[in-house]
């Protein structure tokens, strides 16, 4: 009788451990996309404000359009490494 008290005490206790390590994933990955989150939005703020200064300072149209178009290229780049860690982190964990 206690053998097979100590086997479902034995289940029990394996189980809870996988929900602890199950939980203990989750939270780590959702730690993880809410950083890539937060440093995709300051390489985005980054991006615009350096656009920003380059259109006030550009001589004349060609610059300011150079400059515009260099803000999006370092937008979109942002966006690309963002999407990049994720899945990387998807795929790890």
């Amino acid at each position: 009788m206690e053998d097979v008290g100590s086997a479902s005490t034995s289940r029990t206790t394996n189980h809870h451990q996988k929900n602890k390590n199950s939980l203990f994933s989750r939270m780590k990955r959702g730690c993880l996309y809410f950083a890539v989150s937060v440093e995709e939005s300051f390489r985005y703020v980054k991006a615009f404000f350096v656009g920003q200064s380059k259109v006030i300072t550009a001589r004349n149209e060609k610059e300011a359009s150079a400059a515009e178009l260099e803000a999006t290229k370092m937008q979109v780049e942002a966006a690309d490494a963002a999407e990049a860690t994720k899945n990387k982190v998807n795929t790890t964990t």
